[in-house]
């Protein structure tokens, strides 16, 4: 089992910039960072392997937000720049392996995760 603690989370004006860290007990081949907003379904938003340096994310943060990972650090980051209103949430990273292109920004995917780190963006 994976544990997963993120911090760097806070406050930001929109159009400001966070970058989230996910100190991992581990690195698992699979990586993602999800968020979830009051009300809203759980959303995958970047995804890593570790073994290719394949990335995925969701349209929403595409072009915004980069997902990178340190191995020597077993951390991984969520870069979010442009930051927008509606990027409010709590933002949860997650661990696994053995997951098949395309699901990798489902959460039933993943079985680690972390408590969460809240981005609160205002306007």
């Amino acid at each position: 089992q994976v544990q997963l603690v993120e911090s760097g989370g806070g406050s930001v004006q929109a159009g400001g910039s966070l970058k989230l860290s996910c100190a991992a007990s581990y690195i698992s081949n699979n990586m993602a960072w999800f968020r979830q907003a009051p009300g809203k379904r759980r959303e995958g938003i970047a995804a890593i392997y570790r073994e290719s340096g394949f990335t995925d994310y969701a349209d929403s943060v595409k072009g915004r937000f980069t997902i990178s990972l340190d191995s020597a650090k077993n951390t991984v980051y969520l870069l979010m720049n442009d930051l927008k209103p509606e990027d409010t949430a709590m933002y949860y990273c997650a661990a696994d392996r053995g997951i098949a292109t395309g699901w990798a920004l489902v959460g039933s995917s993943y079985k680690n995760w972390g408590q969460g780190t809240q981005v609160t963006v205002s306007s």
